[in-house]
């Protein structure tokens, strides 16, 4: 057997590891990083992070950071050697050493001075032993060539040095610097970014909100989401925010800033946050403009926060309009940009497949299949071998499928069935509520490879046209579906209410055995509610007298359901429960899942029917496992949002004439049920979205890591909340279904009172889950937007009725307004003035053109002067905007909104998008993708290798499964596969090297 040593001075690898040498002294931890690097299995590299997992080490050596590259090297090979010969000697010839550097020097003067110990070089190591791994190759010489080119940068220094780690330390402890994330502007991301104060109790009343860091010098190699450090400027140095619309070019000419803000420059970064970035090639002409080392290329970033980074290669014009994966490898202060290595290409930039892995890949979510051995876990449901109910667990469980009429409501079309319901009469003047959740524990045991994946994953990722499971097939859309008809496990909570009053009377817990009698979907519901005649696919097949008879109770326990519905919202309106609104706008797929159309959500009854029993479930539950387990219960807070985020709404209802408190939940929903105005139901909504805009996060907590007073949600007016009631798409709910059924089992005696997890991993779980779940709703937005723009990207902006639509003004700014348009649920800037110092001017018809003049911004109004007389916008004006698509060939494509006509568009009537439009958006999707892939067969010849070809992403055949395949024939006889290359390859490197095997 071989043993790897991978010694941190190593001039290729240094990059990777200086930063962690210094922080960690931990073989294991260097290592890691070291695998980290190739460990990305959509690399090429997972053969070669495999062998590291099991046979590296590294070897830290703590060299200041004055010291120049020879003499690093001349103490790590005073140092190093010895090192590796004592772990042979350890072993006691039991595996041979191979030591890996990247000093030539050292190869030459040890590669055979002592038996077992051998020292070669990174390409002799891949050359040898991986010689047909490509992937690993080409990741080498990407790496190695930007090393050697950024130690040849001797430039002058384009940023200051960052301080040193004990005097930031020293300084955040004094409060004369401030910690804290990096967030930079995405509408202005050169010059604007702001830090948000972390742990900073300051004494200056100035501090109550985020530091402005203004201009790429004060940034300071720092990038979006690092953890820094920032000094205060003199007050006389801080700015305000830009507040007029920016379209990305931040050079308007514009100079309209807000009230100075704190402002300040950052003095050193504490953790680098890097991660794989997705850019593109630019154009031969940006490329031959570039530097005289036509190899070294400014790649563009798809996400406009991070900087242009700088890599080596010598297929840029082959890659020219592709979306290529880098990773940033250091950023010097000799250096204007940081510099990177690409990793793999994703496709060519536009395509849809391309940009829908641009999107997961941006927000971290990287979604591979379920392997075999997570599937061996899964229990068998064929028609050969049907899935039947345990005998067992009937006789543990409280059987419900002949005592109940459960059904479940969900949108139509769904799958992943999480919850069912069921309401009827006791005998005792008692109303009986039950909400049953799928029982996913019992098939997802703690700790299985099942249960490690959907940890790992931590909820189910819905984009526009697809989703990404939590959970395998098998459980997501069979076992675990409460399906009509079928029996399933679940965990149920049930309520007695008094049939009066309705408050509890008792509340049970527990395992239930259900048949879902019927599986319907809102529209159904609620048409039902509406006393509409339906059809109901359960009872198709039944005579006219039964079918009559079930669909009546069916209908009785709809409204019962409504009843109880109604009342347990009204009684959280009076603690201050909040009423928002979202823009919601959903695809709708056809039996093939095809996209069919992308509209707004249109709210029913129904919706706050089922969510108000779902909230009632989650209240319940949070309040049982809290108090089983007061230091270890997973729950959801809302914190109160900060005050100041409410301004665009105050000052927007003011203009309107309305009054909104936000001194507490109570006040602002009160506040905002007042603000109606009968002539225009979408004002009142708009105020709603404003409210949601100003809103915190919701997030997961560990209550042992808590204040009591800081579990409360302020949107939902609750003292306590959890997750209980979506166990197939969320792994926070399996973990409260598991601190559910350890309560139970405590409460009888079954167990001692032990949590299922420390505080500590409660803790730890709650902020994984939460930033898997802020890049799930970040990819989601995403997608959504990316389809909207497929819908418009080939129209006519100036024939296509469908590109104009009815708009309202909702925001005043120096340069323009903006607006939402309800039609297709899309909000966005509208400019009066462009950069040509150009105004919208409105003749006497409403229609606009425009003219040379002047803008003038007014709190409730903005007004445009010309020759040809003034036009005014005021708040909530309904006006006509043209939609077209502005086309990036670097970043995503977005909606570019014009007004056309300052009186409302003529067909605009209840803001209900129309069939002719939800038709002509699936024709234009899947003919636009369609006719994509046919030229890209026929007419288009690949101008990239078939290596590179390989690493697109694509349907089918996957980089994964062919790597897979690959490594399963590998297996097929290790001895044979590792015998014949590790003799015959180290040969080469060092002829005394006798037979071994190499795993």
């Amino acid at each position: 057997m071989w043993c790897l040593m991978l010694p941190s001075w190593s001039t290729t690898w240094r990059s990777w590891s200086s930063e962690s040498c210094r922080a960690s002294s931990s073989p294991r931890l260097l290592a890691r990083l070291y695998r980290a690097r190739i460990a990305d299995i959509t690399s090429g590299c997972k053969p070669l992070s495999k062998t590291l997992d099991t046979t590296a080490c590294c070897l830290p050596m703590n060299f200041r950071s004055t010291l120049t590259v020879h003499e690093r090297r001349a103490r790590a090979r005073k140092n190093g050697r010895p090192a590796a010969v004592w772990y042979y000697n350890h072993l006691a010839g039991v595996m041979n050493i191979v030591m890996i550097t990247e000093d030539p020097e050292a190869v030459a003067q040890f590669s055979s001075l002592t038996s077992g110990v051998y020292v070669i070089s990174v390409q002799d190591y891949l050359q040898s032993f991986w010689s047909d791994l490509q992937a690993a190759h080409e990741l080498f010489s990407s790496i190695s060539q930007a090393q050697q080119e950024t130690e040849g940068d001797d430039g002058e220094k384009e940023f200051p040095e960052h301080l040193p780690a004990e005097v930031l330390e020293a300084g955040i402890k004094s409060e004369r610097y401030i910690q804290g994330t990096l967030n930079v502007n995405k509408h202005r991301a050169q010059n604007e970014a702001f830090v948000r104060p972390k742990n900073f109790s300051t004494k200056s009343t100035d501090l109550t909100w985020d530091v402005l860091v203004y201009g790429r010098k004060n940034r300071n190699r720092a990038v979006h989401g690092d953890e820094v450090v920032v000094e205060l400027l003199p007050k006389n140095e801080w700015r305000g925010r830009d507040t007029a619309l920016t379209d990305g070019d931040e050079k308007t000419g514009e100079d309209n800033e807000s009230t100075p803000l704190p402002t300040g420059r950052i003095v050193g970064i504490l953790q680098r946050n890097w991660r794989d970035y997705v850019v593109t090639f630019p154009t031969r002409d940006g490329i031959q403009s570039q530097s005289r080392n036509s190899q070294r290329i400014l790649t563009i970033p798809w996400d406009q926060r991070i900087p242009k980074i700088r890599i080596s290669t010598q297929q840029a014009e082959a890659l020219q309009d592709h979306r290529v994966v880098v990773r940033i490898d250091s950023w010097e202060s000799t250096s204007f940009y940081p510099n990177g290595h690409s990793v793999r290409v994703l496709g060519r930039a536009g395509e849809l497949e391309t940009e829908v892995q641009t999107i997961l890949l941006e927000n971290c979510i990287l979604i591979l299949p379920f392997s075999d051995a997570q599937l061996r876990e899964m229990p068998v449901n064929s028609l050969e071998k049907p899935w039947t109910v345990d005998p067992s667990e009937v006789a543990e469980r409280r059987d419900l499928r002949d005592s109940r009429l459960v059904f479940s409501i969900d949108p139509r079309g769904c799958e992943d069935v999480d919850d069912t319901l069921s309401v009827h009469k006791l005998p005792n003047r008692r109303l009986e509520l039950g909400v049953h959740i799928a029982d996913v524990t019992h098939f997802v045991k703690e700790g299985s490879l099942t249960d490690l994946e959907a940890r790992s994953r931590a909820t189910t990722y819905y984009l526009a046209d697809r989703r990404y499971d939590m959970l395998p097939a098998i459980l997501s859309a069979d076992l675990c579906s409460l399906l009509g008809g079928a029996d399933r496990y679940a965990m149920s909570v049930l309520w007695e209410l008094d049939a009066e009053s309705l408050e509890v009377q008792e509340v049970w817990y527990g395992r239930t055995l259900i048949r879902s009698s019927y599986q319907l979907h809102y529209e159904l519901a609620q048409a039902l509610l509406n006393g509409e005649q339906v059809e109901v696919a359960e009872l198709a097949n039944l005579g006219p007298q039964e079918k009559g008879s079930k669909l009546a109770q069916l209908t009785e326990a709809l409204e019962m359901l409504t009843h109880v519905a109604r009342h347990l919202r009204a009684k959280r309106d009076r603690g201050g429960a909040l009423e928002l609104e979202g823009v919601e706008v959903g695809a709708q797929l056809d039996e093939e899942r095809n996209i069919t159309a992308l509209v707004p959500r249109q709210p029913l009854e129904v919706h706050e029917t089922v969510a108000e029993c779902m909230i009632y479930a989650n209240h319940w539950v949070a309040r049982k496992i809290q108090e089983a387990f007061p230091n270890q219960a997973l729950l959801r807070c809302h914190p109160p949002p900060q005050q100041e985020l409410f301004n665009q709404l105050v000052d927007t209802a003011k203009a309107k004439g309305f009054t909104i408190d936000t001194r507490s939940n109570k006040a602002l929903a009160a506040s905002l049920d007042r603000a109606v105005d009968p002539q225009d139901p979408l004002v009142n909504r708009l105020f709603r979205m404003m409210a949601t805009t100003a809103m915190s996060q919701a997030l997961y907590f560990s209550t042992g890591a808590h204040p009591q007073d800081q579990y409360y949600h302020y949107g939902l007016a609750l003292d306590r909340y959890t997750h209980f009631t979506s166990p197939i798409r969320r792994y926070a709910d399996i973990v409260v279904h598991r601190l559910l059924t350890a309560a139970l089992h405590m409460q009888r005696g079954v167990v001692s009172g032990k949590a299922p997890a420390s505080n500590k991993e409660v803790e730890e779980m709650a902020h994984h889950v939460n930033s898997k779940n802020r890049a799930a709703q970040a990819a989601q937005m995403r997608s959504t937007a990316l389809f909207q723009c497929l819908f418009f990207r080939e129209r006519d902006p100036q024939t296509d009725p469908c590109c104009v639509a009815d708009a309202v003004v909702y925001s005043i700014r120096d340069n323009g307004v903006l607006v939402f348009i309800p039609e297709y649920g899309v909000r966005g800037p509208v400019y009066l003035k462009n950069k040509e110092g150009l105004v919208v001017v409105a003749g006497q018809d409403g229609s606009c053109d425009w003219q040379g003049g002047t803008v003038r911004k007014y709190p409730d109004r903005i007004t445009t002067t010309s020759s040809c007389g003034t036009s005014t916008f005021k708040l909530f004006d309904h006006i006509t905007v043209r939609i077209s698509v502005h086309s990036s060939t670097c970043h995503a494509d977005r909606l570019n909104l014009e007004v056309i006509s300052n009186k409302p568009h003529h067909s605009a009537k209840s803001q209900q998008p129309s069939p002719q439009g939800r038709s002509q958006l699936v024709k234009e999707v899947v003919r636009q993708n369609e006719e994509a892939l046919a030229q890209e067969k026929t007419a288009r010849r690949p101008k990239l290798s078939k290596e590179e070809r390989e690493f697109r992403q694509s349907k089918t055949p996957s980089l994964y499964s062919i790597l897979e395949e690959i490594r399963e024939l590998a297996l097929m006889d290790l001895e044979r596969a590792s015998r014949l290359p590790a003799t015959t390859a180290l040969k080469r490197c060092s002829p005394a090297l006798p037979p071994s095997r190499h795993l």
